[in-house]
């Protein structure tokens, strides 16, 4: 199986990290909150038997460049200098939590996709949960601002998460705290990605109405309410969105049981 680690320069200038593996059709996993490439590398692995599977940092982590001033367009962009360039012209994508909206957006936008999956995308469109607060991205950058990671992390669990103090508290004697912190500068991507879908009001799903590619939702069952509730309102976006509910499934899926589904879904040849 092929492996192999490059650079892609975006089309702001900005260089992009990737790693790809196996053969075949392309997918690009899109990471969400936190998440470096690394990070899917047991779901890349799993999927590389079938497909070419592009990982990569999204722009202000890991091995990738960032610019001065962050609009969701220059994540849309890496996407495509990723599918244009070592994607071949076009690709299939899979989009984790906030990366599920992002690939979404880029879809909208007119990336050259053909088939999309996401992962929980985490809309809050009940009251299963508190609203994110009006001024949580300002915040965030605010802490960025300063330099104070761990209290923007900290934050992110708590406001967007929905974790307790007492819990955060405890997170941050952790080993993995570290990490978190090395990537929490991007929390406010994270959060303008998102926009107004966390406010607790209805999904505004025309805001996808260009979205006409299939397009498979995922979700567990055994997570926070509101993440299933949001993954049914996205579906009634269009007939060509189709929703699959993960028994025994949150938020952190296990890429065993995820990855079966997406090679179904994408046309993998060793599909179960």
């Amino acid at each position: 199986m092929s492996r192999t680690v490059d650079k892609v320069v975006s089309a702001d200038g900005t260089t992009i990290a990737f790693e790809e593996r196996g053969y075949g059709p392309v997918v690009v996993l899109v990471g969400g909150a936190f998440m470096t490439g690394a990070a899917s590398a047991e779901l890349a692995g799993l999927l590389a038997e079938d497909f070419t599977v592009i990982t990569y940092d999204r722009r202000g982590r890991g091995d990738s460049g960032d610019s001065p001033a962050y609009e969701v367009r220059r994540e849309i962009e890496d996407i495509d200098a990723l599918v244009e360039g070592p994607g071949g012209g076009s690709a299939m994508l899979f989009g984790m939590s906030s990366g599920a909206v992002l690939a979404l957006e880029a879809t909208a936008h007119g990336s050259p996709v053909t088939r999309l999956a996401l992962y929980e995308p985490p809309f809050v469109t009940d009251d299963s949960r508190p609203p994110l607060p009006t001024d949580y991205v300002e915040h965030l950058s605010e802490l960025v601002g300063r330099e104070a990671y761990g209290e923007a992390a900290a934050y992110f669990m708590t406001a967007a998460v929905g974790l307790p103090d007492e819990a955060v508290a405890g997170m941050r004697h952790a080993p993995f705290w570290a990490g978190m912190e090395a990537v929490a500068r991007t929390l406010p991507y994270d959060g303008r990605i998102m926009g107004d879908t966390m406010s607790g009001r209805p999904l505004p799903v025309e805001r996808w109405a260009s979205v006409t590619v299939p397009v498979l939702v995922g979700s567990g069952d055994a997570g926070a309410p509101h993440m299933l509730t949001g993954a049914r309102e996205l579906v009634a976006a269009g007939d060509n969105f189709s929703l699959r509910v993960f028994p025994g499934e949150e938020h952190t899926i296990e890429p065993k049981n995820l990855a079966p589904a997406l090679a179904d879904f994408f046309g993998g040849k060793h599909a179960k």
